[in-house]
Formats: C-alpha cells, sequence, structure tokens
C-alpha cells in the first residue's frame, strides 16, 4: 500500500519550493500567437523538459509544424503490469492586451496576502494553465520522492499551440500514436463548481472561429461628399451581425440547429438541481446571463450552441478626426457547438448567410479554421469513480459532473481518433480573469490541486490496479 499521508506531507513541507518554481514558470511570457513570442514558447519547454526530467521522466522536446511539444515517459521495464496514465496540459499563455488595464505585471508574478486572507499571484497564464499542469507535476514529484516510483505508467505531454487553435497537434498526435497508447487521459483544464467544491467535465463544446471581411467597391471616402450614396463596410457589416440573432436569441442562419438534440428530462432534471448561485455570475460582474428563450443558465451554457462576436474592426481607430468611409471593415467570430454540429457546416452556412445580405458592389473575404465537434464523456467509467473519489476525499464534498461553454479539440481527437478514454478536470474559477487582464491563482487552490492527484492515484491503485 502507497504511503500516502507521507506523500501529502512532503508536498505541504516543500510547497514553498513549488510555488518559486511555478512563478518562475508564469514569468517567461510563452505567447503562442505573437511571433516575437517563439524564443519564449522555447524556453519554456526547455524549462518544463528539465523539471520533468529532474523527477525521473525521461523527457523530450518534439518539434512540430508550429510550436513544440513537451513529451515525457515514465522509465519502461516493469514486469507489474499497471494502468497508462497520460497526462495533457499546455504551456503557452494568451497575449497580455492592454498593459494600462493590468495593476499587476503579467510576467513578473509574487504571492500577495490581500484583504479577504488569500494568497494570490498574478501574471498571464497563472491560471490557465501553468498552475493547471503544474499540480499534476507536483504530483509526480511528491509520490516519486517518497515511494521511489510512479503511480502507474505515466505519459505527460504539453502542448505549446493550445492559445493559438491547436493547428499542429492532430498530425502530432497521428505520428506519435504509439507514444501515447493510455488506458486514461487526464486533461488539467477545467473549472471548479466552486472555491470549494470540485468538477469533472464531461460535456464540451466544439468550436469554429471564422473572421469575416467586407470590403467596399472604394478605398476611404470622404464622408461628407459620400456619405448619403456610398456603401458603407462598417454600417453594412454592423447589420449583418445585428441580424444574426431574432429577439429569442435564437441564430438566424439556414441549418444552424441541425445535429442539435433537445436535453433529455433525466439530464435537465439533474442539472436543475444544482444550485446556481448568483454569486458565479457576480465574480465576473454579472447580474445574469442572457440566455436563449425558453432554457436555464446552465442548459444554455452546456447544452445549447451560440454565436458570439469577438471583436470588430474599420476605419479611423486612432486619434483625432478622420471623417472618411472606411474601404472595409472586419469581424471575428466564434461559434460553440453541441451534440452533432459539423463544424464544416457551420462555417458554410455562415458565410451563405453574410453572402446572401451583401449589398451590390461590396465583396466579402472569409478566413477560418477547420474547427473541432463537440464531445460528451463518459460520467460512469472506473477512472471517473477513482477521479470523483479522490476529488471528494480531499475536499470533503462530492465533485460536480458538469458540462463547459468551452471546447478542447485535444478531448475529441484523443477520444475519437485514439479511442482513449478522457477524463476532465481542473481547478479555475469564472473569476481568474483567465484571457484578461491581471490573471490570477491562489495558493490553497494549488495546494489542494495537487493533493487531489495524489488522491486520484490513490484510488486508481485501489480500483483499478490493484
Amino acid at each position: 500500500m502507497p504511503d500516502v499521508e507521507n506523500v501529502l506531507r512532503d508536498i505541504d513541507d516543500n510547497f514553498e519550493v513549488s510555488v518559486r518554481k511555478l512563478l518562475e514558470l508564469i514569468s517567461i511570457p510563452s505567447v503562442s500567437n505573437e511571433i516575437s513570442g517563439e524564443p519564449e514558447i522555447r524556453r519554456a519547454a526547455h524549462w518544463l523538459k528539465s523539471e520533468l526530467s529532474a523527477i525521473g521522466l525521461s523527457a523530450e522536446i518534439i518539434q512540430t509544424n508550429g510550436h513544440p511539444v513537451v513529451l515525457a515517459s515514465s522509465p519502461a521495464g516493469s514486469m507489474i503490469e499497471r494502468p497508462r496514465l497520460l497526462f495533457y496540459g499546455h504551456y503557452d499563455v494568451q497575449p497580455v492586451g492592454d498593459l494600462k488595464q493590468w495593476t499587476h505585471s503579467p510576467f513578473e508574478p509574487r504571492v500577495i496576502e490581500e484583504e479577504d486572507g488569500a494568497h494570490r499571484f498574478y501574471g498571464r497564464g497563472a491560471s490557465d494553465s501553468k498552475s493547471q499542469l503544474w499540480t499534476f507535476i507536483e504530483a509526480l514529484r511528491a509520490w516519486k520522492s517518497i515511494e521511489c516510483s510512479f503511480p502507474a505508467d505515466i505519459i505527460v505531454m504539453l502542448e505549446g499551440e493550445e492559445e493559438s487553435g491547436s493547428a499542429s497537434l492532430p498530425a502530432f498526435i497521428e505520428a506519435h500514436r504509439h507514444d501515447l497508447q493510455c488506458d486514461v487521459a487526464f486533461i488539467c483544464d477545467a473549472e471548479m463548481w466552486s472555491p470549494t467544491q470540485p468538477a469533472i467535465t464531461t460535456r464540451l463544446k466544439g468550436l469554429v472561429h471564422e473572421r469575416v471581411t467586407i470590403l467596399a467597391p472604394n478605398p476611404d471616402l470622404h464622408s461628407g461628399h459620400y456619405g448619403a450614396v456610398a456603401a458603407n463596410p462598417i454600417r453594412i457589416l454592423s447589420n449583418i451581425l445585428t441580424d444574426i440573432h431574432d429577439k429569442a436569441g435564437r441564430v438566424r442562419i439556414e441549418g444552424f440547429y441541425d445535429g442539435v438534440r433537445e436535453i433529455p428530462d433525466n439530464l435537465r432534471r439533474r442539472w436543475r438541481g444544482l444550485e446556481q448561485d448568483a454569486g458565479r455570475f457576480e465574480e465576473v460582474n454579472l447580474s445574469g446571463g442572457i440566455t436563449e428563450e425558453g432554457y436555464t443558465t446552465l442548459e444554455a451554457m452546456w447544452a445549447r450552441p451560440t454565436v458570439d462576436m469577438n471583436g470588430i474592426t474599420g476605419g479611423n481607430q486612432g486619434p483625432g478626426g478622420r471623417s472618411v468611409l472606411p474601404g472595409s471593415a472586419t469581424a471575428r467570430l466564434s461559434f460553440r457547438l453541441v451534440d452533432a454540429q459539423e463544424p464544416g457546416k457551420i462555417r458554410a452556412g455562415f458565410r451563405a448567410y453574410v453572402e446572401s445580405k451583401l449589398p451590390k458592389g461590396c465583396t466579402v473575404e472569409f478566413e477560418g479554421d477547420d474547427g473541432s465537434p463537440a464531445v460528451v464523456l463518459s460520467h460512469d467509467s472506473p477512472f471517473v469513480a477513482a477521479a470523483a473519489h479522490g476529488l471528494e476525499r480531499e475536499w470533503e464534498t462530492p465533485a460536480i459532473l458538469r458540462g463547459t461553454g468551452g471546447a478542447i479539440p485535444l478531448v475529441h481527437q484523443l477520444s475519437e481518433v485514439l479511442g482513449v478514454e478522457c477524463v476532465v478536470i481542473g481547478f479555475i474559477l469564472p473569476g481568474d480573469s483567465i484571457h484578461a487582464p491581471d490573471e490570477h491563482y491562489d495558493t490553497r487552490r494549488l495546494r489542494k490541486g495537487v493533493r487531489s492527484w495524489v488522491r486520484i492515484f490513490e484510488e486508481i491503485q485501489l480500483r483499478i490496479a490493484g
């Protein structure tokens, strides 16, 4: 039997060192969708390779068509047949955005004791997702330190371009099928239910990105001379985007709801039994959600598709007045998919919708990605049971089986392409300001996240390996 209490004690005894190392990782500006971030991406990859090697894993940096993947595994040769666990995380981060909106430097993290008594550290990637991947690495370190071996056969895969679309990941998975064969993949990139209640995510939405540009027949025109007669791409694009939703919140794009299934009654009852307190919205300064008519907040978040405008540009964006009719206007949109919606059909439907509303003389350009479909995962497998029991033991409250409005394309690739079971766990909270200024995390969740993995390892040994 593993000496779990000593493993947990080791985590607590070495926690300050662990936090210092994590802050060192957060200080590396590994922004994946900016050219200037490429050297820092490589620096973060080498940093992680060094840490994984230090705890006894065989680690390497594998170059892809994009940013590198850090792949590590436990030594082969054990005569005992044990479960093979794959852990996925990503070490790249979102761009900082407007530095003026940050009250803490995004790449100079330090622990701050705040008025509510919490010890938080601020920085890009603090929550999404460097703390998440660090919980697993630190749990492995502590287990190996006390037990002199790993709790199972281990694979660690850390991606460097999740925040820029994971374009290289499908080819990487296909090329490394043999190396990635496992009994279960744990993905640590998800939310808890509350600050005191853990969760396992069993439903993830699909995702399609689109960029649309409306072009007028002419370049910029004087708004006084031509304002009454010439096409204005900003106005045209704004009208097109406004008309996407009707007053009930439904999407008007033809065929958009093909493949969307109604929520089963038993699932509706289960979700409505979950108390959705207003505090979850207050954390992000919202008093409530804008939901599609006929659906509760959770139903809309977890089981209804959405279209969102992520950005719009055109014309004069600088200081001072420049009264022109712009020659073009551009918007970026994201489509969150559910059930059997097909990314390709969603993209084609949107493009046809835009083209149908285009005035004579104007043209349109589109740019998008392949997208990923929605995924529904098992909620009653032995590995889910082990994870649920491990989380409950650490947090002293049952883990909620939940959905999410987010997408993790890797889950589809592993579960559908390789036939690998995936269990999605995370220790993020809605108020962590991920992708926003002053992203942060706290030391309590970090400690309990590390301890949670140790509990899960123990449950796997008791329920599956044993």
